[in-house]
């Protein structure tokens, strides 16, 4: 018989024994928008080693789970939350990243409107914060949210991916607000404007606010079809922004 070279799987996995040790986790960065704040879900760390912190969610990915379900069960899990769009963004594989062992994961972002989405929050240390605020994270989430942020900052301007953190209804004060808050920084008025109306997202309602402290402005919603799109928008690679 012909000797090919070929060697099976279980000599392959025998032999390199300690490969086959390593862990693979997940971990969601859930963004909001609140009172004018970029907001993140977060739970407490349950491990001594980061007794205090607040992590993202996140856990395991198990043995007979495909990588992408394993989100989605997080998520189930500890809020409730289905149908929801989570893109992944990026790996994280630091050898020292978890104090347990080696542990490699992969972090998703995702936006949804607080008010319209209900949270079914079985864990009392489950809380939305605003991310401009946070500083030490548990593990390295710290990285994970600024790689996820930076990933949405990216993408602001050129895609219509905000529009889930918004009422179906909103004026352009809103989305100025909305922007300012996810970039960091204050926007020229009419230089927003201008950019936003050369992008065509919109459908002027005929419509104005009610019931504001300032001078009433028109309501707006994005254009029919274009919620589709901005999810599939999620999926392509990110592009320089270009600030207004």
């Amino acid at each position: 018989m012909q000797n090919t070279g070929l060697k099976t799987a279980a000599i392959e996995k025998i032999s390199h024994k300690e490969y086959f040790n390593i862990a693979v986790s997940v971990d969601c960065v859930i963004f909001g928008y609140e009172e004018k704040q970029l907001k993140v879900l977060l739970i407490k760390s349950d491990l001594k080693e980061f007794e205090g912190l607040w992590s993202l969610l996140g856990d395991l990915v198990t043995p007979n789970e495909n990588l992408d379900d394993a989100p989605y069960r997080v998520l189930l899990e500890r809020t409730g939350l289905k149908d929801v769009y989570l893109e992944q963004v990026h790996s994280f594989g630091d050898v020292h990243r978890h104090p347990s062992g080696r542990v490699v994961t992969i972090a998703y972002y995702s936006l949804v409107n607080i008010k319209s989405h209900k949270l079914n929050l079985t864990d009392n240390e489950l809380h939305w914060h605003n991310v401009a605020e946070l500083n030490s994270m548990a593990f390295d989430h710290k990285l994970i949210l600024d790689t996820c942020l930076q990933r949405l900052q990216e993408k602001v301007l050129e895609h219509p991916v905000v529009f889930n953190l918004l009422p179906e209804k909103f004026s352009l004060r809103e989305l100025q607000d909305l922007y300012q808050a996810i970039l960091g920084q204050e926007l020229d008025r009419r230089n927003f404007r201008k950019r936003i109306n050369l992008k065509n997202w919109l459908v002027d309602l005929n419509e104005m606010e009610e019931d504001v402290p300032h001078r009433p402005g028109k309501l707006y919603k994005l254009k029919s079809g274009l919620k589709k799109i901005s999810t599939d928008l999620n999926r392509s690679k990110p592009v320089k922004t270009h600030l207004v």
